[in-house]
């Protein structure tokens, strides 16, 4: 039996469950997005996007859904912590594709700004996922995509209306938990006004030594004058597999920043669609990879000029140890009538032992001809004058070693805008290449 059927199967015979247990308003994409898996099925490495992934084998195995939304005994505003010291954050939980409603930060959030579930939100005021849900993400040309929205029975929304300045970081941790294999689909819902401001940081954990698939579909609305900083901090562990797409639209002289950090997984796929509609956008993309054994993580990313005057950046660096495998492939497509456009593309790799893979592909298609558009990666491994430098001045060669890898990645992190989270991750950094960085301080589920 292929991948896929097992899905297909699944869908046809507790399609009853998953509406009932869900919204009208995700439902009603539900039934296209199945025809449209369906019709697609997973993609295979001829598939450009998916050339270093592959997907029929990550979703083969037979996992555990959580259907009939049964909740799980576990309180984690009690249980689990993830601070980051001297940030100020409201915090949010969502366990393994349940937004966590029991108990809610008490801090205030600036009147207008929504963070809860789509279905609460549903209940409310449908018009405004009616408008927004899908809307980016289209099921139509992305297996997994339409895969997440015909599974998909909840998610989180965070709006902001115009004119608003969220100041204080929404910090929404994601926790995997259960006591069998599961999968899980969780769907995130972003809305930024007019002239809003948003930090919002996202927390990945595994909570159980369980085999756990997720998939995430993030949709992105941010206008025209609005600012959104979004961070997303993996740490799992080796028997996870996390397969997010993320898809962002930004309009006239609005900023995005995103800054995605993998410092422990078993596999990732990370894809991320930005669109540039109106004039004078600007969105910066930087990645940071950390990983060694067998781990895997693959970074995709499309940015579309579509309007003038527009900017990209992009800044995605790779450490690979042992045997483990990175792949990185960017496109920067600047369509007609994009003039004045200015983008940069960097990934920059480095392999620390012969064993370790790195595949890249950064990619430029421009329409044209008024621009200013560059791109470029290295693969290497550690300078050896370098640490024979090093070693001379009386530093052992494991310190060398753990030096260099640190300030090779330092460059993605010290770009981040909210300097008690940089400080947070130099700090994580430092443990991971000490082989230090097991699961997060604070975390009473795991012991």
């Amino acid at each position: 039996m292929s991948s896929e059927q097992q899905y297909i199967d699944l869908f046809g015979q507790c399609r009853g469950m998953i509406d009932g247990h869900s919204a009208d308003v995700l439902n009603a994409v539900r039934q296209q997005a199945f025809d449209d898996f369906r019709r697609l099925g997973f993609p295979s490495k001829k598939v450009e996007r998916y050339r270093y992934a592959d997907m029929q084998r990550l979703f083969a195995p037979d996992y555990g859904l959580n259907l009939n939304r049964l909740d799980i005994p576990v309180n984690p505003y009690d249980a689990f912590r993830c601070d980051v010291p001297n940030l100020s954050t409201s915090l949010y939980f969502v366990v393994n594709d349940m937004f966590y409603t029991k108990a809610l930060p008490k801090s205030q959030l600036p009147e207008g700004v929504v963070v809860d579930s789509l279905c609460r939100v549903a209940a409310e005021r449908p018009e405004w996922l009616s408008e927004h849900y899908a809307r980016l993400a289209k099921t139509d040309g992305d297996a997994v995509t339409a895969l997440n929205t015909m599974l998909a029975q909840d998610g989180l929304l965070v709006y902001v209306p115009d004119g608003v300045r969220v100041e204080r970081t929404i910090q929404v941790i994601n926790i995997l938990r259960a006591d069998v294999d599961l999968m899980v689909n969780r769907r995130v819902l972003i809305i930024l006004g007019k002239g809003a401001e948003l930090k919002l940081l996202f927390c990945d954990h595994a909570a159980d030594d369980r085999h756990f698939l997720a998939t995430q579909v993030t949709e992105a609305f941010v206008g025209a004058n609005a600012s959104l900083d979004l961070y997303c901090l993996e740490e799992t562990h080796n028997k996870s597999v996390r397969v997010s797409n993320l898809y962002v639209e930004q309009q006239r002289d609005s900023r995005m920043h995103h800054n995605i950090i993998t410092l422990h997984n078993g596999t990732t796929r990370n894809r991320a669609d930005v669109t540039l509609v109106g004039e004078g956008a600007e969105c910066v993309l930087n990645g940071c990879v950390i990983a060694d054994k067998q781990q895997c993580v693959d970074n995709n990313t499309l940015i579309v000029h579509q309007a003038a005057h527009c900017t990209s950046r992009e800044l995605y660096k790779y450490v690979l140890n042992d045997q483990a495998t990175g792949a990185f492939a960017g496109k920067v497509l600047v369509q007609p009538g994009a003039q004045k456009t200015e983008s940069a593309m960097t990934n920059q790799n480095l392999c620390a032992t012969r064993e370790a893979r790195m595949y890249t592909q950064p990619m430029l298609e421009i329409y044209a001809d008024d621009v200013k558009c560059s791109h470029g990666s290295t693969v290497g491994q550690l300078n050896d004058a370098a640490l024979f430098y090093m070693q001379q001045r009386g530093i052992s060669r494991e310190e060398a070693l753990l030096l260099l890898q640190t300030a090779f990645v330092n460059e993605v992190i010290d770009q981040m805008q909210l300097s008690p989270l940089r400080d947070r991750l130099h700090y994580l950094v430092d443990k991971r290449f000490r082989g230090e960085l097991s699961k997060c301080e604070g975390c009473q589920l795991c012991k």
